[in-house]
């Protein structure tokens, strides 16, 4: 019995493991992510989280994994937030709503310039006639609704942008790369 605990002693310090719980994952862009942190795991993809457990001979120097290499120059290396997108992908999800906030930002001005000139022409002719008078306030209704939905495209884009805004700092992207 005692020589079966020196035993077993002997083994438990002479070949130590080290043991980590890897999280795989693959995002909707269909990159493989992994993290050993599950709290990194977006929440949307934590229903297909897979669990990879990698194992760490100490004593075998061959089955250390290659540490990975450091980058000569900084151009080498990209820039990634911390689920590894960079730049590009970033500037992809903000581009559609820069330029939706652009358009509708444009056409509503526009709207807003012909409602101004409609209603100042409106409270100039007091006298005209009432079929005149009614032909201006239906086509003056028309482009308040149209100025409404333009608006509601402005209000669209920024609740987008900010949404971006929000998850590019909990993500820490870059700031410049929602420019």
């Amino acid at each position: 019995m005692k020589n079966s605990l020196i035993v077993l002693i002997l083994l438990t310090f002479t070949i130590p493991a080290y043991a980590a719980t890897i999280y795989k994952w693959v995002d909707k862009d269909g990159v493989v992510n992994f993290t050993d942190d599950y709290d990194r795991v977006p929440p949307l993809y934590r229903n297909q989280v897979k669990e990879e457990e990698e194992r760490e001979d100490v004593q075998k120097p061959g089955s250390l994994a290659p540490s990975p290499q450091t980058p000569s120059s900084k151009g080498e290396e990209a820039e990634t937030d911390t689920y590894g997108r960079d730049e590009t992908w970033w500037r992809e999800k903000v581009r559609p709503w820069k330029e939706q906030l652009k358009d509708a930002t444009e056409k509503y001005e526009t709207a807003q310039k012909r409602y101004t000139e409609k209603s100042d022409e409106l409270s100039r002719r007091r006298f005209g006639s009432p079929t005149q008078y009614k032909m201006n306030i239906i086509e003056l209704d028309k482009t308040r609704v149209e100025k409404e939905k333009y608006q509601a495209q402005i209000s669209e884009a920024n609740e987008q942008l900010d949404k971006l805004s929000k998850e590019a700092r909990e993500a820490k992207a870059d700031p410049s790369w929602l420019e």
